[in-house]
């Protein structure tokens, strides 16, 4: 997108590393990060909301960073005298289910430990305001330009800790509230671009990064009989669709129909390719290899997309789910890691979107031939 002359920046979580090998001088310029790998400007949380340290960075410090108080942050063992989820459950006021319960900041147990760095600390209830603030102060100050904006809400992921305006809102509980604060996050931005003029020459993009899963790590569902997958097969970590089958919706008035929808396979890996037709700029030799351009399927011009996406769990070792136009091939669908040997399930995605019916015995050919294009894709001899 610089390529193509337009102002970038993020916005929320980042959660791709930061500082060299060593990781960051939390205290000091803290890089390699979004800077170094092409935004003009950046306003994010170093990892995951469920994870310390608690604070919000701008470019490459650490925003109302106190010198005479520094941080320490470690994933190894506790550090400082910081009260901890595991030891003082009182103290909570959102209580965990599994992990999260290192050290407790704004009443809630975080992933790992850190000390230091209170004026910095982020307060969970004014995370959203925060980040669309930045957001649509990014957008005003780009609008006379081209601009590129990665807004990477922190809802709905965990800890969800709504604004007190939105607790209380929906029936199923802090997870519903969150959804709340997230559809007026979109709603601002939509205005913003309306108020200033440029939405019909802006595309919009609004997506997520995995399925749904009930329990994460928090008490924070008024039921767990609720179905966030829909009809769809397992959840967030398995390759079955429940897993990463999720909603992608786009707008650019004048060049996507409203109201329309699209078959065409398309992965999140696609938007380098498919960006870079659309600015008429070559994504650099070597990078980017697996990004197919679907800009013709993103503005309703063609029903096809990519021909193939491999999703997978765990690493080198799988498990994975194979998809080649409407079939599919799984090899060991659960949360978790690689099974010796695999139990491969073959599904036809057209006629079965809940993959209950395991075609494998009756179609052993097809079976082979998605075996094969796994092993081509991972470089191995076979698909084990």
């Amino acid at each position: 997108m610089k390529q193509a002359g337009y102002r970038t920046g993020l916005v929320g979580k980042w959660h791709l590393g930061l500082g060299g090998e060593s990781g960051p001088d939390w205290n000091a310029d803290i890089k390699p990060g979004p800077l170094e790998l092409g935004y003009d400007y950046a306003f994010f949380m170093p990892a995951t909301g469920d994870r310390v340290p608690c604070v919000y960075v701008e470019n490459h410090r650490i925003v109302g960073l106190d010198p005479s108080d520094p941080i320490k942050v470690s994933y190894q063992g506790k550090i400082g005298d910081e009260p901890t989820g595991a030891e003082h459950p009182e103290l909570l006021k959102l209580k965990h289910t599994h992990g999260h319960d290192a050290t407790i900041i704004n009443g809630v147990g975080r992933i790992g430990w850190m000390t230091g760095g209170k004026a910095a600390r982020w307060v969970d209830e004014d995370m959203a305001d925060t980040y669309t603030k930045k957001a649509l102060a990014f957008i005003d100050d780009s609008k006379d330009q081209p601009f590129f904006l990665y807004l990477a809400t922190h809802n709905i992921h965990v800890p969800r800790v709504p604004n007190q305006r939105f607790q209380g809102t929906s029936a199923a509980g802090r997870r519903g509230d969150s959804i709340h604060e997230l559809d007026e996050t979109v709603g601002k931005v939509m205005a913003k671009l309306e108020e200033l003029k440029i939405a019909d020459n802006t595309l919009l993009i609004f997506t997520s990064d995995n399925g749904g899963v009930m329990d994460d790590g928090y008490e924070d569902v008024g039921s767990l009989d609720q179905k966030c997958n829909g009809v769809l097969r397992g959840f967030k970590g398995s390759v079955y669709e429940g897993g990463h089958r999720l909603p992608f919706i786009a707008r650019w008035p004048g060049k996507i129909k409203a109201g329309t929808e699209s078959k065409a396979l398309i992965a999140h890996l696609d938007m380098p390719a498919s960006f870079a037709a659309l600015t008429g700029v070559q994504i650099p030799e070597g990078q980017c290899k697996d990004s197919v351009n679907v800009l013709p399927a993103l503005l309703g011009q063609s029903e096809k997309g990519r021909e193939e996406f491999i999703a997978h769990n765990g690493g080198i070792q799988g498990p994975f789910g194979v998809r080649s136009g409407d079939w599919k091939l799984t090899t060991g669908g659960g949360k978790g890691y690689g099974q010796t040997p695999p139990q491969f399930q073959l599904f036809n995605l057209a006629d079965d979107l809940p993959e209950t019916k395991n075609l494998a015995k009756e179609k052993p050919e097809k079976v082979e031939e998605m075996k094969a294009l796994l092993a081509k894709t991972r470089g191995t001899a076979n698909a084990q």
